[in-house]
C-alpha cells in the first residue's frame, strides 16, 4: 500500500476513505474536508476520528457540561479547573492536591484484568502530568447481579487488575465502592480515581509554548495494543461480538509506570519541563494536537523517530495506538542534555521526535514525506458539538408511582437479610486484595466512610504539617433512575457527607458520568437532568467541579444501564490526629442520630432486597441540611467532641448501627421512635450516627443546635450485641458472620 501523503491527498480528492469504519459520521467527515480544503490523508483521518470521538471530544455532553463552569461557586481554593489533565486545589501550608476520576468501562468488560489495570495507569499519569506525586487511588465499581455468570468472570479480573497495578506502583487504595445490579451485566463500570500532591507554585500544564523547543516522547515503546482502544470502545455499544475487540484493549506495565513517576518528579525538580501531557486515549494524536493547540499552535513531528515495539506499524496505527506508560514533554533545547540524563538514570527511554513551531500547523512526516498538515486546534478543541434531542422516558411517570410494599413483621430478619445482601455486605473480599497502607501515610481507609492521608511526609524535604486530605466516591444508579436530577445531587451529598463525618472540610468535586447512548433521547434526558442537578448542588454546597469524565454508550443493544453519576469529593483536615474514626470505638459512649428521618423508601435497598422493586421517588434532597451537618462534624472534630461516627445511606439506620458495631466489635443498646421500621430502614439523606463521650454530650448537642441540626439521643455503646429495645437483639458475632460471608460465598 502506497504512503498516503498530503500531496497525494490533494491529487486524489475523490478517493474513498474509511471514515465510517472509524466511527465518523458523513457530516463530520465533510467538515474535515472543509477544514483542510481537501480530503484527509489516512493519518489525518486517524487523528480526527479519535479526537472527535465521543470519548475524547465530549461532543454530545459539552453543551451540558458548561454548567459546571457557569454555575461554579466562588472558590479561593481552586487553582486549576476543567480543561486540564486534572483539577488542582489549594489545601493550605503551600500545598496543593490534584485529583480526578475517569472510566475504563468497556475495556474492562472485554478484558477485565488489563482493562482495569490500564484504567488505574491512565488516571495516575493524568495526576503525574500536573507536576504531582500520585499518593493514592480509589475505585468505584459496578457489576451485574452478583449471582450472574458473567459477573463471576468480570469481577475477579477487574479486582486483580486494580490490585496488581496499584500495588506494584506502591499506591494505597483507600476507598471506593462495589455495587451489584442486573442493569450492569455486560456493561460493568470501572471508575478509577487518583489523587496527587505538589507544591502549589509547581503546577505543570499541557502546553507547548516557545518555537524551537523540543518535543520529547518518553516511557514505553509504541505497539499495536490499544489501537482503536478507549477512544473507540468508549464510543460504541457492546454487542455479542465484543470479544473480537480484545486486541483494542491496552496492556499495562506498572513497573515502567513506577519508573515514569520517579523520573517525572526528578524532571520537575530539575525544572527542565516547559509543558507535559500523558498519552492516554488517542495516544500520540491527543498529545500532539492538545499540546500544540494550547501553545503557539505549531509543531513538527517526525513519526519515524517514535520508538516501536512492532516495526511493521504504519503511521496511522502509530497515531491511534494507546500503548500505555508514555508521556510527551516540551523541553527547551538547552535543557535536553539534563532531561535525557535523568531519563537514562531511571531507565526510561526518551527520544526527541519534533519541535515547537510558530506556523499554527501540526505537521508530521514519514520517510521524509508530509503525511499530516492540520491546524491542531481543529482536532483538539473544535470537534463537533451536538445538541442532542432529549425527552423524559415514556415510562417515567409510571416508574415514579408510589407502591405500598408490605412491611416486615420481623425486623431482625430484615436487618440480617439486608446486611448479607451483596450491596450491603462487607467488601473485605475485594479490599483485602488492595494494599491500603503502603507508604504509611494512610490514616483512614475502607471500610471507613472516607479515605484519609497525612501529607507531611509525602514529599522529600517538605516542611512538616499536620494537614491531611480525605476522599470519598459515591453514586446510586437506582436513585438516578427514579429522578436523575435528585439522584446526582444525592450522590454528591453522600460523598460530601462521607468526607465531613471524618472531620474534614469538603473542598472540591470530580465526577464520572456513566450513561447509555446519547443518541437515545430518553438517555440524553437522564444525562441533562443529572448534570443540571449536580451543577446546582455544587453551587449550593460551595464545592466546584474540577474536572472528570463522561462515559456514554454503556448499553448492550437497546438496554442501557441505570444513569450512574459517580461523584468524588476531596476535603481537607487541619490536623489528621483529630480525625473521627468510623463506628463505635469503645463502650460507654452516648449514641446520637443527627438529621431528620422521613418515610422514604423509593429506590431503597430494603425495597430492592425484600421485594425486588424499583419505583417511587428517591429521598428528598436537603443541601442546607447537608451543609449544617458538615459544619457540625468539622467543628466537633476540631474540638475533640466526637469519638466515632458513620454516615447513614444505603440500608438506613439499621445498617449504620450494624456497621458501627462491627467496626471495633462494640455492641450498642438503642431505643427508637414508635415506627421502628421507618426509623431503621428509611434512607432519608443528611443524617449521621455519632458516638460521644458522656462528658462531651451536652456541648455537642449545643453545637448541633447552633447549626440547626436535629440531634436525637438513641442510647449507649457497650456489650456484645446490638439491641434495639422492643424490636430485636443480635450478637455482634452473628452480624459479623452474615456481613463477611456473602462475597466469599459468591466468588470463592
Amino acid at each position: 500500500m502506497s504512503l498516503d501523503t498530503v500531496k497525494r491527498a490533494a491529487e486524489t480528492p475523490d478517493e474513498a476513505m474509511p471514515f465510517a469504519e472509524l466511527g465518523m459520521k458523513q457530516d463530520e467527515y465533510d467538515r474535515v474536508r472543509e477544514i483542510l480544503g481537501r480530503r484527509p490523508t489516512s493519518s489525518e483521518l486517524a487523528i480526527y476520528s479519535v479526537m472527535w470521538s465521543e470519548h475524547c471530544s465530549y461532543k454530545s455532553s459539552k453543551v451540558h457540561l458548561r454548567q459546571f463552569a457557569s454555575k461554579a461557586p466562588a472558590s479561593e481554593a481552586l487553582l486549576v479547573g476543567m480543561g486540564e489533565n486534572a483539577g488542582v486545589v489549594d489545601i493550605g501550608d503551600g500545598w496543593a492536591a490534584t485529583f480526578k476520576i475517569e472510566s475504563h468501562n468497556h475495556p474492562s468488560y472485554v478484558e477485565p484484568h488489563q482493562g482495569a489495570a490500564t484504567g488505574v495507569g491512565g488516571i495516575v499519569r493524568d495526576i503525574m502530568s500536573m507536576g504531582a506525586r500520585p499518593i493514592a487511588v480509589m475505585d468505584a465499581l459496578r457489576f451485574g447481579g452478583a449471582d450472574q455468570a458473567d459477573t463471576r468472570r468480570v469481577l475477579p479480573g477487574v479486582v486483580e487488575g486494580i490490585s496488581s497495578y496499584g500495588n506494584c506502583l506502591g499506591l494505597p487504595n483507600i476507598g471506593g465502592e462495589v455495587v451489584f445490579d442486573p442493569c450492569y451485566i455486560g456493561n460493568p463500570l470501572v471508575n478509577a480515581l487518583c489523587v496527587g500532591l505538589l507544591r502549589k507554585d509547581q503546577i505543570k500544564l499541557a502546553t507547548a509554548p516557545g518555537p524551537g523547543n523540543k518535543v520529547v516522547l518518553f516511557g514505553a515503546s509504541t505497539g499495536p495494543d490499544g489501537i482503536g482502544g478507549a477512544s473507540v470502545l468508549a464510543s460504541a455499544t457492546f454487542e455479542d461480538e465484543s470479544s473480537a475487540k480484545r486486541p483494542a484493549v491496552q496492556v499495562g506495565d506498572p513497573f515502567m509506570e513506577k519508573l515514569l513517576i520517579e523520573c517525572c518528579l526528578e524532571l520537575y525538580a530539575a525544572d527542565v519541563v516547559v509543558g507535559i501531557q500523558d498519552l492516554g486515549a488517542a495516544g500520540v494524536s491527543c498529545a500532539t494536537t492538545e499540546l500544540a493547540a494550547k501553545g503557539t499552535g505549531g509543531m513538527h513531528v517526525d513519526l519515524n523517530l517514535v520508538p516501536l515495539r512492532d516495526p511493521s506499524l504504519r503511521p496511522e496505527e502509530i497515531l491511534m495506538s494507546e500503548s500505555q506508560e508514555r508521556m510527551m514533554a516540551v523541553v527547551a533545547p538547552s535543557d535536553i542534555p539534563a532531561f535525557m540524563a535523568i531519563c537514562e538514570k531511571w531507565d526510561v527511554p526518551a527520544v526527541v521526535i519534533g519541535e515547537v513551531t510558530d506556523t499554527g500547523r501540526l505537521v508530521m512526516t514519514w520517510d521524509g514525506s508530509v503525511i499530516v498538515d492540520i491546524p491542531p486546534g481543529t482536532a483538539a478543541d473544535e470537534g463537533p458539538v451536538y445538541e442532542r434531542p432529549f425527552h423524559e422516558p415514556a415510562g417515567q411517570a409510571a416508574l415514579n408511582e408510589v407502591v405500598d410494599l408490605p412491611r416486615p413483621a420481623d425486623l431482625k430478619a430484615t436487618l440480617l437479610q439486608l446486611l448479607g445482601s451483596p450491596n450491603l455486605a462487607s467488601k473485605e473480599w475485594v479490599t483485602s486484595q488492595y494494599d491500603r497502607y503502603v507508604r504509611s501515610n494512610t490514616v483512614l481507609a475502607q471500610p471507613a466512610d472516607a479515605g484519609m492521608l497525612r501529607i507531611s511526609e509525602v514529599m522529600e524535604g517538605a516542611t512538616p504539617t499536620t494537614r491531611g486530605i480525605a476522599l470519598a466516591t459515591d453514586g446510586n444508579g437506582r436513585y438516578a433512575k427514579l429522578d436523575p436530577y435528585a439522584g446526582a445531587q444525592l450522590a454528591l451529598a453522600e460523598a460530601y457527607r462521607n468526607v465531613a463525618v471524618t472531620g474534614a472540610r469538603p473542598l472540591a468535586v470530580t465526577n464520572c458520568l456513566n450513561f447509555g447512548s446519547p443518541e437515545d433521547p430518553e438517555v440524553m434526558w437522564q444525562f441533562a437532568e443529572a448534570v443540571r442537578g449536580l451543577a446546582d448542588a455544587c453551587r449550593t454546597l460551595g464545592v466546584p467541579v474540577t474536572g472528570g469524565n463522561v462515559s456514554f454508550y454503556n448499553q448492550t443493544g437497546a438496554a442501557a444501564i441505570h444513569p450512574t453519576p459517580v461523584v468524588g469529593v476531596l476535603g481537607v483536615i487541619d490536623d489528621v490526629a483529630k480525625r473521627v474514626r468510623s463506628g463505635f470505638t469503645e463502650p460507654g459512649l452516648r449514641i446520637a442520630l443527627l438529621g431528620e428521618t422521613r418515610d422514604e423508601f423509593g429506590g431503597s435497598e430494603w425495597a430492592r432486597v425484600a421485594h425486588d422493586h424499583l419505583g417511587g421517588l428517591p429521598p428528598e434532597v436537603d443541601l442546607v441540611a447537608e451543609q449544617g451537618l458538615a459544619s457540625v462534624m468539622v467543628e466537633a472534630a476540631a474540638k475533640g467532641l466526637v469519638a466515632g461516627s458513620h454516615d447513614l445511606s444505603d440500608g438506613g439506620l439499621a445498617i449504620a448501627l450494624a456497621e458501627a458495631c462491627l467496626a471495633q466489635g462494640v455492641g450498642a443498646k438503642v431505643a427508637l421512635p414508635e415506627d421502628a421500621f421507618v426509623a431503621l430502614f428509611s434512607e432519608s439523606s443528611a443524617r449521621a450516627l455519632v458516638a460521644v463521650k458522656a462528658e462531651h454530650f451536652e456541648e455537642f448537642a449545643a453545637l448541633c443546635a447552633s447549626f440547626e441540626v436535629p440531634c436525637y439521643g438513641l442510647g449507649e455503646t457497650g456489650g456484645e450485641s446490638l439491641v434495639v429495645e422492643g424490636a430485636f437483639e443480635v450478637p455482634v458475632s452473628e452480624l459479623r458472620e452474615v456481613h463477611t460471608g456473602a462475597l466469599p460465598a459468591l466468588f470463592g
